[in-house]
């Protein structure tokens, strides 16, 4: 199933998700990231200095964990591969300040650079536990 069900699209509001990556050691690597979805689609911002990113430049591939706050048996996994793409004029980071309030480059490292990383999606695991 590569496509995100309706009863889980709420989830796509969500402020948070959990990005796992896999570091050049094998081993797997989470952080909370901040993203835009639109349809099936869903993208990040992301700077160059971040593990996160490094881990992505050397393996393309992530799943998102999007967890219901308000129900915490109910959580939308994404899994796939990844494209990244410069965003020299912070065209997608500017998107991200309606959503978030606030730009996600004002966070930026000296040096940094940011990419749009847009996750193809391979898998999709809608889960919701009955809890009766």
């Amino acid at each position: 199933m590569n496509s995100i069900p309706d009863s889980h699209r709420d989830l796509l509001e969500s402020k948070f998700a959990t990005l796992a990556t896999v570091g050049a050691d094998g081993y797997p690597q989470v952080s909370e990231v901040w993203f835009l979805a639109t349809g099936d689609t869903v993208a990040m911002s992301l700077t160059t200095g971040r593990q996160k990113t490094k881990n992505l430049m050397h393996r393309s591939v992530c799943s998102l964990l999007i967890l219901d706050l308000v129900n915490p048996f109910r959580y939308l996994e994404l899994r796939g591969d990844v494209k990244m793409s410069p965003d020299d004029d912070h065209a997608f980071a500017d998107r991200m300040e309606a959503k978030y309030g606030t730009n996600p480059s004002e966070y930026d490292q000296p040096g940094d650079k940011r990419l749009v990383v847009t996750l193809h999606l391979t898998r999709v695991n809608a889960v919701d536990v009955p809890t009766s």
